[in-house]
């Protein structure tokens, strides 16, 4: 396959911040996008070359950011994989419509982690009530959670027993779901990776993350966990990668429990707990996304700074103004990126900062006065 070259145009499906740090790190390397999302006032769609507002299953939408994209990707995974295989009849589309298919739903998710042989939480299927209720009880208590459309804590419900299973499941319109047991958590960890066509692999360091009612809120590079952990951790993503022969960026997020790792989750995509990599690494995950989907070679994902990042959600935002952003721009070392999004909502993603220093427990210090300062938690 020929490497495609500047000034082509890119394709990007979905237009919120994820895609929109694609689109600045394609613009910086010379590349034109075209982003397809159906919100008018997408991060993403803001700042694209072109912004085809429509649906991810409107057929001219389609057919028109075919005519003039050479490559594709997507930004998060719930763009129909039926979309990314239209694509792929005639361009290039990377990640692939069978991974964003596996890891979009958690029910093939979970089958495809524990069929690979890596090691998962104690989970069940469940269709029905009669598929709770034939359970172990040995799930309970767990964390019922839809097979579809859930992130950053929605469509999820901590359950006791049976009887909060019946009703959290009533509360999802009976949808399929995941009942996958609680378990006793030491921390959580995610390594974010990129890998070529040809298989090359460059991975960042594993990063400790802490979330605050069910959104990433912090995230601390490299971990405090053993080298054991954060070793093992790098080795199973990229058996994840591997076995899903995937292509672009990948996010694995995983749980430690009693000293043991277990896979939580794939995205495949950039990922949250990834943002860091813009100002902390030689390159960033959304240029690795870019070279990977352009095939062009990955770039040095080498850190230079220990890091921490912290979300800022529109809970902050009072109901007039803006935060008092002199609180962080007061730090020298403090990176901040906001999102250009058209309206602060609670538990709404609205933008990020990152506290560089020599080592990491500076920039815990740092990052953690500049939460507090902003009444974060």
């Amino acid at each position: 396959m020929s490497t495609i070259l500047p000034p082509s145009m890119l394709g990007m499906l979905g237009g919120g911040q994820l895609g929109r740090f694609f689109v600045i790190a394609a613009h910086e390397m010379g590349y034109k996008v075209t982003v397809l999302d159906p919100d008018k006032h997408s991060p993403a769609g803001k700042i694209a070359d072109v912004h085809i507002c429509s649906s991810y299953t409107d057929q001219e939408a389609l057919k028109r950011m075919e005519e003039t994209c050479l490559a594709i990707s997507t930004e998060f995974e719930n763009v129909p994989a039926e979309t990314l295989e239209f694509f792929s009849r005639n361009r290039i589309v990377r990640p692939s419509a069978i991974a964003v298919g596996i890891t979009q739903n958690r029910v093939s998710e979970k089958r495809f982690i524990r069929d690979a042989g890596l090691p998962v939480a104690p989970f069940a299927v469940i269709n029905s009530i009669q598929d709770l209720e034939s359970v172990q009880q040995d799930l309970y208590p767990g964390i019922l959670k839809v097979a579809r459309f859930g992130y950053d804590g929605k469509g999820q419900a901590r359950v006791r027993n049976l009887e909060e299973a019946k009703v959290a499941f009533a509360s999802f319109n009976s949808d399929v779901c995941v009942l996958e047991k609680m378990l006793n958590l030491d921390y959580e960890v995610s390594v974010v990776l990129a890998r070529e066509a040809n298989g090359k692999v460059v991975s960042y360091p594993t990063s400790e993350n802490s979330h605050l009612n069910g959104i990433l809120d912090i995230s601390i590079i490299p971990a405090r966990g053993k080298d054991k952990i954060n070793f093992q951790a790098q080795k199973l993503a990229l058996l994840v990668a591997e076995k899903l022969d995937y292509v672009g960026v990948l996010g694995v997020e995983f749980f430690v429990s009693d000293g043991n790792l277990l896979v939580n989750e794939i995205a495949p995509r950039p990922h949250n707990s990834g943002h860091f990599t813009i100002d902390a690494c030689i390159t960033n995950q959304f240029e690795q996304q870019v070279r990977a989907l352009v095939g062009l070679p990955l770039g040095e994902a080498r850190m230079h700074s220990s890091a921490v990042m912290v979300n800022l959600l529109g809970d902050i935002w009072p109901e007039d103004g803006e935060p008092s952003w002199d609180i962080a721009f007061s730090c020298d070392q403090l990176k901040m990126h906001l999102y250009g999004k058209n309206e602060p909502r609670p538990a709404r993603k609205m933008g990020h900062f990152t506290v560089l220093a020599t080592s990491r427990d500076e920039a815990i210090k740092k990052a953690m006065e500049i939460r507090q300062a902003f009444g974060i938690g």
